[in-house]
């Protein structure tokens, strides 16, 4: 383990060249250095070791740069022999605490003091540390993948010899070291006293309630990906922490700990190998966690900050202007922009008397054509929310997306590891290919998705995780592109339980348009050349940074009601929306495959609280109506009416009979008037007019045919 250096007395009289400075005068600076250490004219340390001991909490934090103000060569001493030293120094702050708060109890008994230390010094990767670093003082940065149990581990283990009752004591190193218990009893023979035989060998056996105790935890600190080297593998590193540092961090949190790079024995192994070779671990003494904006809630803003959001609150084009924000280097697309507005903000979650819980997060899927941005808009999405996660659908299983059930190496009990939907619990889940998906593995979500809860039941496991989390989707039409001749059923190939719990489906249309054409050619090629897009600077108006913090604020600091007049306005649109889908569904003669449900009435609810989410205001009014209403309108009725008109399978099959007869009937180059066609076929065969009217916008969008002087004359031009 670290170096075990013996006791020594010395018998000549002590050098007084400072060289080997004897343990205790070192112990006496460093108490001097607790006690007499100013700055600003206040004692830090003296203060900061009063209040940590009168909430019987016995540490102290000390800043290693204050210690190299103080006296450089003792903390020189510190980082190259923190072995020696940071005994010492736990000792010294204990005689400190006696000296501050105990002055007048001699007697008393204080527990051992643990001192943790932080500095700004420049810190090592992983990957560098090496031979020279052993038993010196590192300051490593990394992400914690993973935290042990708390187990509680001896610092002093009380031995009892069989044979003769002899009591003694042994102190432990701490760290991961391990211990070899003495062969022989050490009992002395009293003076006057019978020669007895001597105890057996191994006579000693650990009383385990007379030990003292520490809690200690294992950690595994893992490279930041952006430091990775390319084509690299993250290394990782154990860490030991006890005592005050155990439970400090969880796993996915960024932290830098100093520690002491030190080596152990594995246990067990082969005996064969090789005697000399030893694990690097760090024993920690001090575990900063960098200052994440993710961290969950407990996010802390600025006045100058609050001051500025407030302000940026009451700008009367935010919503504009946000909208303009979110992906500016992506031409166009506003209401969708729009709608991922309202997802990363989110509606009020309520919770009704009855213990109901009724879901705030708002779900929006992307359908449409390749080529049309949707993957860029998620990848955005995932940089700009406070807590995102991005999937794609293929490489996307089950148990990846709630959670799977492990077993761990070394008790071989089974744990759970939470998934995607787990860990953004409060954020947002870009899942892109949705259609790509097994139908098994999309099942999962359903649940996540209304009940923003995932149950268990595996393995012994029973158990219920929570995930609050917004779903963004991204997919493809069933034939690759939207195919306007089908019906949005034959386009979509969801089933209409998970469309009816997205709050906004979009169908995204890669329409022929020239002037749009240009304009978005014109756009890419700007930003491919300098960076500048059209009329619009890709440089947004709101930054990512302080979209990422208005986003959390909004989030912890608001959550609209809707006024009356606005719930009045809310509950007469909905049913008008189901007349007229319920109409639609009549003249079809077929169910709409995209639902219009409560749900539906649910979502534009939610979309209202989100737009007066975004401007701080308490209470949702009618204008924040409209505009959700005309949101929804904007996507899912859009979805629903799209295909209006398609008609049922019986006239697709009248239309596909018509188009055969009219190729036959018009051979490549000739033309006949739209007058006699009509009279042939809806007359003389009994076909209807609307499929006819089909067949010939069918063949005119293949070129088959073409129509001229003003739609009379028909004109046969290719196959």
């Amino acid at each position: 383990m670290d170096r075990r250096v013996p006791y020594s007395l010395s018998v000549l009289a002590p050098s007084q060249d400072g060289a080997d400075e004897s343990r205790l005068a070192i112990q006496a600076r460093l108490r001097e250095f607790i006690l007499a250490f100013q700055l600003d004219n206040s004692f830090i340390y003296r203060d900061q070791l009063r209040q940590n001991v009168l909430i019987k909490q016995y540490y102290c934090d000390v800043d290693i740069a204050h210690l190299i103000s103080y006296n450089e060569e003792l903390a020189h001493k510190l980082t190259t022999e923190p072995g020696d030293i940071i005994p010492l120094f736990e000792a010294a702050l204990k005689q400190c605490t006696q000296h501050i708060v105990y002055p007048s109890q001699r007697d008393i008994t204080l527990p051992p003091h643990q001192l943790l230390l932080h500095s700004s010094a420049s810190h090592i990767s992983i990957r560098d540390l090496n031979a020279t670093n052993i038993s010196h003082l590192v300051r490593i940065p990394g992400i914690v993948i993973g935290a042990s149990t708390i187990s509680s581990k001896a610092t002093v283990i009380s031995l009892r010899c069989k044979s003769c009752e002899y009591m003694d004591h042994i102190t432990v190193d701490s760290g991961f070291s391990g211990l070899t218990l003495p062969r022989r009893c050490g009992r002395r023979p009293q003076p006057g006293e019978q020669r007895s035989d001597p105890c057996p060998m191994d006579p000693y056996v650990i009383a385990h309630e007379k030990c003292d105790f520490v809690d200690q935890q294992v950690l595994k600190l893992q490279e930041a990906p952006d430091q990775v080297p390319v084509g690299e593998l993250p290394r990782h590193v154990l860490i030991s922490a006890d005592r005050y540092l155990a439970n400090r961090v969880v796993p996915g949190s960024r932290c830098t700990v100093m520690g002491v790079f030190s080596i152990y024995q594995a246990k067990g192994g082969n005996k064969a190998a090789a005697v000399a070779l030893r694990n690097p671990y760090l024993r920690a003494v001090g575990i900063s966690s960098d200052v994440d904006h993710t961290a969950k809630g407990a996010a802390t803003f600025t006045e100058e900050e609050e001051q500025e959001f407030l302000e940026m609150s009451r700008r009367p084009d935010l919503y504009e202007a946000f909208a303009r924000s979110i992906a500016p280097s992506i031409y166009g697309n506003m209401d969708m922009k729009k709608a991922i507005a309202c997802l990363l903000m989110g509606g009020s979650k309520k919770i009704l008397p009855d213990g109901i819980k009724l879901r705030g997060d708002i779900n929006v899927l992307m359908l449409g054509d390749p080529g049309t941005a949707k993957s860029q808009l998620l990848k955005f999405v995932e940089k700009a929310s406070p807590i995102a996660i991005y999937t794609s659908g293929k490489g996307s299983s089950a148990a990846g997306l709630t959670a799977s059930v492990q077993r761990d190496h070394n008790t071989r009990e089974f744990y759970l590891e939470g998934g995607a939907m787990v860990l953004a619990d409060g954020g947002v889940v870009c899942i892109d290919e949705f259609d790509k998906m097994r139908d098994e593995d999309r099942v999962a979500i359903h649940e996540a998705m209304e009940q923003q809860t995932i149950s268990i039941a595996k393995a012994g496991i029973t158990t219920i995780l929570n995930s609050r989390t917004s779903v963004l989707a991204a997919a493809n039409p069933t034939f690759g592109r939207y195919d306007d001749l089908k019906t949005p059923g034959e386009n979509i190939d969801f089933q209409t339980t998970i469309l009816s719990r997205f709050d906004m489906i979009f169908i995204v249309r890669d329409g022929h348009d020239r002037a749009r054409d240009e304009r978005i050619a014109r756009h890419v090629m700007g930003i491919h050349m300098g960076g500048k897009g059209m009329e619009e600077h890709v440089e947004a108006e709101i930054p990512v940074e302080k979209m990422k913090r208005y986003i959390s604020y909004c989030k912890s600091r608001c959550a609209p009601q809707l006024s009356e007049e606005a719930a009045d306005k809310l509950s007469s649109h909905f049913v008008s929306i189901r007349k007229q889908v319920h109409r639609a569904e009549l003249d079809a003669n077929a169910r709409s495959s995209i639902p219009i449900t409560v749900r539906q009435l649910e979502a534009i609810v939610r979309i209202t609280e989100s737009l007066a989410k975004l401007s701080l205001s308490p209470i949702a009014t009618t204008a924040h109506v409209d505009e959700a209403i005309r949101l929804f309108l904007a996507s899912t009725m859009d979805a629903v009416t799209q295909g209006e008109g398609q008609g049922s399978k019986e006239l697709m099959e009248e239309v596909a009979k018509v188009e055969d007869e009219l190729k036959r009937r018009l051979p490549i180059g000739w033309s006949t008037s739209l007058a006699n066609l009509r009279r042939e076929f809806v007359d003389g065969r009994g076909y209807s007019e609307q499929a006819l009217n089909r067949a010939l916008l069918v063949l005119q969008r293949r070129d088959t045919v073409h129509i001229r002087s003003g739609g009379s004359q028909i004109y046969r031009n290719g196959v």
